[in-house]
C-alpha cells in the first residue's frame, strides 16, 4: 500500500496533543503526547486480533484506522482527519514528528475539518456528522444483562444458567437479559450443533423467559475455526487468516458468497426462532479480512454486507451487540458496541487486574455512546476474587451504557450484590455523555 503525505502541522512539544483511534473493539485508542509513539503488537497473532491485520504500523508515531485527530498545543485549530466514507473504505492514516512539525499521510482519502476547540469537542463533532452521514439512528436503551463468560469462560453447561436464572429471581437484580456466551455451540463455525453442555436452546430459551427475562446468546458470526465442520465442508466459504483461539487456527467467512450468506441467514433466523432476541456478536473483525472473494467488494463493504445479511435474518426488534468489531464500518448497523478489549482474564492476580486494561479505551471512545450506539464498556465482575472490582465497578459507573454483570450470583458478598443492584438500576440514557 502506498502512502502520500496530505498535511503538515506545525506543533508544540510539549503541549501538542494526537488522539489516534484502532482498527475495531480491541485495538489500542487513547490520545497521546506528538513525541510519543503508539502501541504497537508484539507477536504476530496480536497483529491479527487486536489491530489491523493487514497494516503494520511505522517504527515510530502513530497509526489511526479511518480517524485521527491533532491538537498542535500552539492555540492553532484542532485537525480532525478521517475516513470519507467508512462503508466502503477505511484508510490507515499516519503522523510522525520531525522537528517541530507532525507530517501526516495516509492510504486513501480521507476529509481534513479544523475545529477551533481541543480534541474532545472535535470527536463529537465529528461524531455527530459521521454517524448523520452513515444513516445511524438514534441509540435505543440498552437492556441489563447477565452473562456467563467471566465466571464459566467455555465451560458454561445449561445448569450453570439456570442456577444463576434461579438466584437473579430470588435476589430480585434489575436483569433483563440472560445471556448465554461461548461453550453451547459445538464448535466455532458449526452454530446449528449444540455440545454436550446443553440439551436444548429453544427449552433454555423458554425457560429464561418463564421467569420474565429475555434471552441472549454469544455467536462469533464471521468466524471459522479450522477444526470446524464448516472449514472441511466449505473451504470455498473462506477468506484468510485470523488468528488463533480455541486451541486452533481461525479463518474469515467469505460474506459474499451465496452458500456462505445462506448459511449464516439460516443460523441466525434458527437461533431467532429458538426464542433469542439479544445477540453478542463477536470476533467481527474476521468479516473484514482482506482476501480473495466471490464478488470483489472490499473487506469493509463484505462485512457491512454481513451485519446487514444477520439483521434480516433476525428482524428489527432484536438487540445487536458488536465486540471484536470494526469501529467506523459498524456505524448504523449494531445497537451497542464494545469499546475496549476483555477487561478480566482468569490468570491475572494482583497487580495485573489493577491495571484494567479496558480503561484507556472506554475512556478514550466515550465520545461514540449516544451517538453511533450504546457504548458496552465490558462486564462488571463484583466477586471477591476480583482484585481490581471497586475500581472497575467505578469505570463502569462513570462510562458505561450497555450495563451487564458476569459473575455466578452465588458467589457474590453483600458489596457485589449490592454494586450489581446498584450499577445495574442506574444504566444512563442512550445520549451522549456530559
Amino acid at each position: 500500500m502506498t502512502y502520500s503525505t496530505i498535511d503538515e502541522v506545525d506543533v508544540s512539544v510539549e503541549c501538542g496533543r494526537v488522539y489516534e483511534h484502532g482498527w475495531q473493539s480491541w485495538s489500542p485508542t487513547s490520545t497521546y503526547s506528538v513525541s510519543q509513539t503508539s502501541p504497537r503488537p508484539e507477536r504476530d497473532w496480536q497483529h491479527l486480533m487486536r489491530f489491523r491485520p493487514e497494516t503494520p504500523a511505522p517504527p515510530r508515531g502513530f497509526q489511526a484506522e479511518g480517524l485521527l485527530v491533532i491538537d498542535p498545543g500552539t492555540g492553532g485549530p484542532t485537525r480532525v482527519y478521517a475516513a470519507r466514507d467508512a462503508r466502503e473504505e477505511v484508510p490507515s492514516i499516519r503522523a510522525e514528528l520531525h522537528g517541530g512539525r507532525l507530517v501526516v499521510e495516509a492510504d486513501g482519502p480521507v476529509t481534513v475539518d479544523l475545529v477551533e476547540d481541543g480534541i474532545g469537542v472535535a470527536l463529537a463533532v465529528f461524531g455527530d456528522a459521521c454517524a448523520a452521514r452513515l444513516g445511524a439512528d438514534a441509540p435505543r436503551t440498552a437492556p441489563t444483562v447477565w452473562c456467563s463468560w467471566y465466571h464459566y469462560f467455555e465451560d458454561a453447561t445449561e445448569y450453570d444458567v439456570v442456577e444463576n436464572l434461579a438466584e437473579i429471581g430470588r435476589l430480585r437484580l434489575p436483569v433483563d437479559v440472560v445471556q448465554i456466551d461461548d461453550g453451547w455451540e459445538a464448535g466455532v463455525g458449526d452454530w446449528l450443533e449444540l455440545s454436550g453442555r446443553f440439551s436444548s436452546l429453544s427449552g433454555l430459551a423458554g425457560r429464561i423467559h418463564d421467569a420474565g427475562r429475555r434471552a441472549g446468546i454469544w455467536v462469533a458470526p464471521f468466524t471459522v475455526g479450522s477444526r470446524s465442520v464448516l472449514a472441511r465442508e466449505h473451504p470455498d466459504w473462506l477468506v484468510g487468516a485470523a488468528g488463533q483461539n480455541w486451541g486452533q487456527d481461525l479463518l474469515g467467512l467469505d460474506l459474499t458468497h451465496p452458500g456462505a450468506r445462506s448459511h449464516l441467514w439460516t443460523v441466525f433466523r434458527a437461533l431467532h426462532d429458538a426464542g433469542f432476541d439479544y445477540f453478542k456478536l463477536d470476533f467481527l473483525y474476521t468479516g473484514a479480512l482482506i482476501g480473495s472473494r466471490f464478488e470483489d467488494v472490499t473487506g469493509v463493504a463484505a462485512y457491512r454486507s454481513g451485519l446487514e445479511l444477520i439483521r434480516d435474518a433476525v428482524g428489527a426488534r432484536p438487540y445487536l451487540l458488536g465486540c471484536g468489531a470494526p469501529i467506523l464500518p459498524s456505524v448504523g448497523l449494531v445497537d451497542a458496541m464494545r469499546v475496549s478489549p476483555d477487561t478480566y482474564h482468569p490468570a491475572d492476580t494482583g497487580d495485573e487486574q489493577r491495571r484494567l486494561r479496558g480503561r484507556t479505551c472506554v475512556e478514550a471512545r466515550a465520545w461514540q455512546h449516544g451517538r453511533f450506539w450504546v457504548n458496552d464498556a465490558d462486564c462488571l465482575v463484583a466477586r471477591p476474587s476480583f482484585t481490581a472490582r471497586h475500581e472497575w465497578a467505578e469505570v463502569i459507573e462513570r462510562y458505561g451504557g450497555l450495563r451487564s454483570v458476569s459473575d455466578r450470583i452465588a458467589d457474590l458478598d453483600d458489596w457485589g450484590i449490592e454494586t450489581t443492584r446498584r450499577l445495574l438500576g442506574t444504566a444512563p440514557a442512550p445520549t451522549p455523555f456530559p
